[in-house]
């Protein structure tokens, strides 16, 4: 054995000796994590993994994702080429591409010479970008990313470096099918048999040596993910992410997340996996209203928080970095918590499946439950749900007064098909009462068996759960499921997004099986199968529709409403620039509906101004809290004489 090859065995030997520890280091921190089944149904996670992370399927959704696609793609594939260097540069007589069937033998060369190109002008590109025309989502100037892009360039440089003189030299049986590196063999002409050698081992010993290097760098950097991003797709929750965990309440226990050690495993794993791409801050509406949360740092600073405070946690020790309120790297100021509107852009964009919203969640039940530290505002608001069932603190017997000046009836078992939900908003709030009066319409206008609890309505509990006040939650959803049960309620039509998702998923995790419907799906319905007779008029004008975060990230009911508007005014309505799963937040989800905007500009602001960019006659939206921040942005904007906020129900009602 040579003495290079010895050489080589002792770097190559040290090189994955200490790889292997640092992702020991690395990886045993995931196992602080809370306990959480994710290895479950191993053939659908397998497609999964393979749709998402191999394909790319979510990547590929940006321009641009393209060039970080191929450049995947190509790394898949220049792997079987650098496993074969190393092996070769182990074992030169019996590891060798040279060695395989001459055909195979001439296509691989053929597609590792090719590929290699393509990804130095993936890198050429993805340089460029950062440096001439960065987007404002990314941290452009990163050195890491500048580290590992260098590095991969050097990999191919060092590649054609090695196959050029190789081929100069004469000794490359496959030159014929090396293009690129038949064109690099040119510049080493004229030069003798000793500099041909000198420049091949100068070459060989550099590719190895960044490869290695890129090998032992990527667990300490934001590349991590090359490890991490696959399984992590694996790892992703096989249904849509739509509710919280529930908590267990028992004597000692502590409530949300104070410490990373008390996030689920798997929140753990997604630190690691994040590869910054900045796609999630570009969706955060928080995030574009220069608020202080930016969910792309939330994740980074909880990793940074786990590597900081892991090993003194592993030894049982108490950590030295504070998770919520610090100002160090590694910590989350409380105002970028308390600013998510839980829109779910997020994690709809993420290419590898992150939950940040979950975690954002986590954070406020600790604050909420164990430090009782919260917006000044929440303190009526927790006060009013816990002792009269709304957010304004008004007597029960006030919640049919919507009702006054039309005949319903109350809900009775057996004689009554569907409870008509009406919400809190519907029965107090001035503006969706008419949304309210608008579906009574329409549900007696097609005949419907329909009734409402009355008096006896309670509050769904939605915004005390996604403002982190989860014991009032728990108590509230076990009365009312206590109560829908001893009513004999089976169907129940809800108005508001929020307490259709909240009866439709929070509720099932309490063993609640009720038929949810959300009343665009419905009257959908009703309109498909002939019971509604609708006018068609365009006395509306241009119209545009605002999607939900709740009714379309969260439940997908996207078609349903634009179908309704198209049978009343006999067209589809305009769309704004950011529609369907893409569609901005109007600033009201998560119990911001019930805080003060304080920071930034404001959210509802800038969705009414992109909507006042198509020129609409009306603006539709099928949400009681967006109607209202759309009606408060167009008197912000001086907008309301010349456009209508309107809700679906409005419009359907008009045409009755």
């Amino acid at each position: 054995m040579s003495n290079s090859i010895v050489i080589f065995a002792i770097v190559f030997g040290i090189s994955v000796l200490l790889f292997c520890w640092s992702c020991y280091m690395r990886f045993r921190l995931v196992t602080l994590g809370r306990p959480e089944n994710r290895f479950s149904h191993v053939i659908r996670r397998t497609w999964y993994m393979l749709y998402y992370a191999i394909a790319q399927r979510r990547v590929l959704s940006r321009p641009f994702g393209l060039n970080h696609s191929i450049l995947f793609w190509s790394f898949l594939c220049l792997l079987i080429a650098n496993t074969e260097f190393l092996l070769h540069g182990l074992f030169p007589q019996t590891i060798a591409l040279s060695l395989l069937p001459t055909p195979l033998y001439y296509t691989l060369a053929f597609v590792f010479d090719i590929v290699s190109i393509v990804v130095l002008l993936c890198v050429a590109i993805a340089f460029g970008r950062r440096i001439l025309f960065p987007p404002d989502y990314i941290e452009a100037r990163s050195r890491d990313a500048f580290v590992i892009l260098g590095l991969v360039a050097g990999l191919m440089i060092f590649f054609f470096g090695l196959h050029g003189s190789e081929i100069a030299r004469g000794i490359e049986g496959a030159a014929h099918y090396m293009p690129i590196s038949s064109l690099i063999a040119a510049l080493f002409s004229g030069m003798s048999e000793e500099g041909l050698m000198l420049s091949a081992e100068i070459f060989w010993w550099g590719h190895a040596l960044i490869l290695l290097a890129f090998l032992n760098y990527l667990p300490y950097s934001k590349h991590m993910h090359v490890l991490t991003a696959i399984p992590n797709c694996f790892f992703r929750s096989l249904e849509k992410v739509t509710t919280q965990p529930r908590e267990e309440f028992k004597k000692g226990n502590t409530y949300g997340a104070e410490r990373v050690d008390q996030f689920r495993w798997n929140d753990l794993f997604d630190s690691y996996s994040c590869t910054e791409c900045g796609r999630c801050s570009d969706v955060c509406p928080a995030t574009n209203t220069h608020k202080p949360l930016n969910p792309r740092l939330v994740i980074h600073d909880i990793k940074e928080n786990l590597l900081h405070n892991g090993p003194s946690l592993m030894k049982g020790k108490r950590p030295s970095l504070r998770l919520i309120g610090g100002k160090k790297e590694g910590s989350i100021s409380e105002d970028a918590i308390w600013d998510c509107t839980t829109c779910r852009a997020c994690m709809e964009v993420c290419p590898v499946f992150i939950e940040h919203v979950p975690k954002l969640i986590d954070m406020r039940r600790y604050l909420v439950e164990m430090k009782a530290e919260f917006p000044e505002e929440l303190l009526n608001f927790f006060e009013n749900i816990e002792n009269r069932s709304n957010p304004w603190g008004i007597a029960p017997p006030e919640r049919v007064k919507w009702c006054s000046g039309i005949e319903t009836k109350p809900f009775e078992a057996g004689k009554t098909e569907y409870l008509y939900y009406v919400g809190c908003s519907g029965a107090f709030d001035s503006r969706s009462i008419q949304i309210s009066l608008a579906m009574a319409k329409i549900l007696d206008a097609a005949g419907v068996s329909w009734g409402i609890l009355g008096i006896d309505e309670p509050c769904c509990g939605e915004s005390v759960r996604r403002l982190g006040n989860e014991y009032l939650f728990d108590h509230m959803a076990k009365e009312n499921i206590r109560l829908f049960q001893e009513r004999g309620v089976t169907k129940i039509i809800v108005n508001c997004p929020h307490g259709y998702n909240t009866f439709k998923h929070d509720y099932r995790q309490y063993g609640a099986e009720f038929e949810v419907i959300h009343y665009t799906e419905f009257i959908n319905k009703l309109i498909k199968e002939g019971r509604l007779n609708l006018k068609k008029t365009d006395d509306l004008g241009t119209m545009v529709f605002h999607d939900s975060c709740y009714l379309g990230r969260y439940n997908d009911i996207y078609e349903a409403p634009r179908q309704v508007i198209a049978s009343v005014n006999g067209k589809k309505p305009a769309e704004m620039e950011r529609n369907h799963s893409n569609s901005f937040c109007c600033g009201a989800g998560g119990g911001r509906m019930w805080l003060e905007e304080s920071r930034g500009e404001r959210i509802n602001i800038a969705r009414v101004k992109e909507a006042l960019q198509e020129n609409p006659d009306t603006i539709c939206s099928a949400c009681p809290y967006c109607l209202v921040m759309f009606e408060d942005g167009l008197k912000d904007e001086g907008a309301m004489e010349r456009v209508k906020a309107l809700d679906l129900a409005e419009v359907v009602a008009r045409a009755l």
